[in-house]
């Protein structure tokens, strides 16, 4: 991402920039997901339209994207914040998130690269490591967490995007190079699942003059085609395992439309920054591997910049049309599976909530849907903000309450390690509790909730454990804010290790899906005192 305003469906890339983000109670109308399936075992490979573990299961990434190590701190943003590295990445755990896509800039790579904007008091561990380092620790840490990572090469330099995989000053040979590196530090460590060669190749320069990435035009110096071909052979020769995510482009041309001209015969279709993969059917990416291409396109709303068919009269309906062809025509006619890569906005317009609501129908649910990795966790994107809040704390309880449904979450995710103490509370809210229960959604065979409890006692509980009663046939599907689990009929939310206390007067908001007839908790409880 690292944004972009569109020209003829080219877009520019904008500086992120802080972005406030207005938390509101949300209403999805999604369906439920199956039940969680985690990230599957061993290294993936593909198998038509599906992703595949080493067992044969059908895995779906649901995952987000954590950003900075391509820009100048050469880090994850964030780490400046109040919230640890590692309660960070046990929130996007327990909201669901199995995967992180990490993208960097070949900076962060160099030899003497050094990490900046880390809150050395609050990730002490982190200081003096170089972004190397701190990304092994991330990585071993998501791992713990049953979460995979993609690794993705978003800029040749910290500077900015660039529309070919290389630049003056960033060769082909150093992107490969690079790439190979990687592949053979993680060798053996199935936690990271593959590369995204390169973030939204694009168009440049206005026809006949192009001069962008194109698809399928034969010229080496910008067939992204082709260059994705050799630099995903490249890590394959280093790491057979991995999986070769490639993007699409914006104008398979490689160049703009002379839109001035007034002669619409010859405008060419173009889409999103890396979102165009028209030609992918008849250019097909070749590697030496088979059973390690996904394609990975990416898409927006207004908030990056409004398309004409956001302006359709007949929007939204007209946007699975719009999917079908630019990439969506992958997935349904099984040619290769789909991650997409990057989608997201600031839901400031009103359709731009349509917009994502259809997109996740769109995927389908369950294991079988298409996989998928949100823009972005972090707050600080400028035109399409985050599901962290600014304190990398709370988060946007709208967008995810969309997303929700559609989450997979780790196989031992659900907020961190959970200490023996946690789960046998030592302290007891003096004085009582009161809770509340507020239906979210509701669907044919299960439904969402959440359920707030407060603490009226005089006394802070901590380690905080809340615990409810279901009827005989309600199943837990997914879990957030806690570490939700289900035995018999009670449902029991551990407190998570980032925000263990609960101080008189504060409340907590757990979130849930679950399989069966709709019904509110029963019998709540806080720390064993009823509510």
């Amino acid at each position: 991402m690292h944004r972009r305003s569109a020209l003829g469906g080219a877009i520019t890339a904008l500086a992120t920039a802080a972005a406030g983000v207005l938390v509101a109670a949300a209403v999805s109308t999604a369906p439920a997901v199956a039940a969680p399936a985690g990230t599957g075992t061993g290294y993936l490979h593909t198998n038509g339209n599906k992703i595949v573990d080493s067992t044969g299961a059908t895995v779906r990434i649901t995952g987000i994207n954590w950003f900075g190590m391509e820009t100048d701190n050469k880090t994850f943003h964030g780490l400046w914040s109040t919230n640890p590295w590692r309660g960070q990445i046990d929130k996007m755990a327990s909201l669901g998130y199995n995967t992180l896509r990490v993208p960097y800039s070949n900076d962060a790579l160099k030899p003497g690269a050094t990490a900046s904007g880390i809150n050395d008091f609050v990730n002490p561990d982190l200081v003096g490591l170089s972004p190397l380092q701190i990304l092994d620790k991330v990585i071993d840490y998501a791992g713990d967490k049953g979460m995979r990572v993609i690794l993705d090469r978003h800029r040749p330099t910290s500077a900015g995007q660039s529309p070919l995989w290389y630049t003056p000053t960033v060769s082909e040979a150093t992107w490969i190079n690079d790439w190979k590196m990687l592949a053979q530090r993680y060798a053996g460590n199935t936690t990271v699942i593959g590369a995204d060669l390169h973030n939204e190749p694009h168009a440049e320069g206005t026809n006949p003059a192009a001069t962008g990435a194109c698809w399928g035009c034969g010229d080496p110096v910008r067939d992204w085609r082709l260059a994705a071909e050799r630099a995903g052979n490249a890590v394959l020769s280093v790491q057979p395992n991995w999986l070769i995510f490639v993007e699409g482009v914006s104008c398979p041309s490689g160049g703009l439309s002379d839109v001035w001209d007034g002669d619409p015969s010859n405008d060419e279709d173009c889409g999103w920054w890396g979102g165009n993969l028209t030609k992918a059917r008849d250019f097909p990416v070749r590697l030496d591997v088979p059973n390690r291409l996904v394609y990975s396109p990416h898409e927006y709303a207004t908030s990056v910049f409004e398309q004409n068919w956001f302006k359709s009269p007949d929007f939204p309906d007209n946007l699975p049309g719009i999917w079908d062809k630019y990439w969506g025509y992958v997935y349904k006619q099984n040619i290769a599976p789909i991650m997409m890569g990057e989608f997201g906005s600031t839901l400031a317009d009103p359709r731009d909530r349509v917009w994502l609501e259809k997109l996740m129908a769109y995927t389908g649910t369950g294991v079988d849907g298409m996989s998928f990795t949100y823009w972005s966790w972090n707050p600080n994107s400028g035109d399409t903000g985050g599901i962290a809040l600014d304190d990398w704390t709370n988060i946007n309880t709208t967008k995810q309450a969309i997303l929700q449904p559609y989450l997979i979450p780790p196989v031992g995710g659900g907020g961190g390690p959970t200490p023996t103490a946690t789960a046998t509370p030592t302290s007891t809210p003096a004085g009582g509790c009161t809770g509340a229960y507020r239906q979210v959604n509701a669907w044919q065979g299960g439904f969402q909730g959440e359920l707030t409890v407060t603490n009226t006692g005089t006394a802070t509980v901590n380690p905080w454990q809340v615990t409810w009663s279901w009827p005989a046939g309600v199943s837990l599907a997914s879990g957030w804010n806690a570490t939700v689990t289900q035995s018999g009929t009670t449902v029991t939310a551990a407190a998570p290790t980032w925000a263990g206390a609960l101080a008189p007067g504060a409340s907590v908001t757990v979130g849930f899906t679950a399989n069966g007839s709709s019904a509110a908790p029963g019998t709540v409880r806080l720390n064993g005192v009823a509510c």
